[in-house]
């Protein structure tokens, strides 16, 4: 059931799926930078069967604009009012790269309101994993983006960011609805916002990092394989997949979260 809530910022689109079990554990799906909520339609129609399953569009994306003032507070805030509208009162999040910065801001905003989290070819917050040089680059994405031609630019995202062509097929969708201008504007939005929110976590509850066995998206692999030698949080590859696993491969991805959320009795 498609729904939404408002802020001064805009208006953001999320979409529910609830169990007919009051008490069933919730997941919230969070995409990432330039997709949408239909990045998990696998896990949605696998997952609604013993979940209660929201995904959303993220601020500044699908239909979750125009939005104002972006930032992955304000995404933790608009979040939260999702979860207080359906009268959640705690949820695993489960967020793929972008997403899943957003996933630790909410985390670190809402400590007693996170069950678990799973990062899906994502990357930690904490400002020690990160080099000056990474910083560097980061800063340098929205204007190295306009140097490239509007549909070349679209096809470099998807083919990085996919090893399937359903996960190709599925990307181009959902980046067509971007004009060139903001695409750019989005990216740079977004990298600009971590660098200036990232900051250290230690959490709690549960944790499983996924990655995708041929993600080459930037650093991302480098990250994860730090982030779980300093965390010991567990690493999970999933085979035949790049940095959108959760489509390239649903079938094993699918199978490693409901592994991970029945060994911690999250059903």
């Amino acid at each position: 059931m498609e729904k939404i809530i408002t802020s001064p910022r805009g208006t953001v689109f999320y979409w529910i799926a609830r169990h007919q079990d009051p008490q069933a554990t919730c997941l919230v799906f969070t995409h990432g930078l330039t997709a949408n909520h239909r990045m998990f339609d696998h896990q949605v129609a696998s997952f609604r069967k013993h979940y209660t399953v929201i995904s959303w569009d993220l601020p500044l994306h699908g239909a979750s604009r125009p939005y104002t003032d972006f930032s992955f507070h304000h995404a933790a805030a608009d979040l939260d009012a999702i979860l207080n509208h359906e009268k959640i009162p705690a949820a695993v999040l489960i967020g793929q790269s972008l997403g899943g910065y957003a996933c630790q801001q909410y985390a670190l905003d809402f400590p007693d309101k996170v069950l678990a989290f799973v990062g899906v070819d994502t990357s930690p917050f904490g400002p020690s994993y990160y080099s000056r040089s990474d910083r560097f680059w980061v800063r340098q994405v929205e204007w190295l983006s306009r140097c490239y031609p509007h549909d070349k630019l679209v096809t470099a995202i998807a083919k990085g960011a996919t090893h399937t062509k359903r996960g190709f097929d599925n990307m181009m969708a959902m980046l067509a609805p971007y004009g060139k201008a903001e695409l750019c504007r989005i990216m740079g939005t977004a990298y600009t916002s971590f660098l200036r929110e990232n900051c250290d976590t230690a959490f709690d509850f549960p944790v499983l990092l996924t990655l995708g066995e041929y993600d080459r998206f930037g650093k991302v692999p480098q990250y994860n394989w730090a982030w779980t030698a300093k965390t010991g949080y567990p690493l999970k590859i999933i085979p035949g997949a790049g940095h959108n696993a959760n489509v390239d491969n649903p079938v094993v991805f699918n199978a490693v979260v409901e592994d991970f959320l029945d060994s911690h009795q999250l059903l």
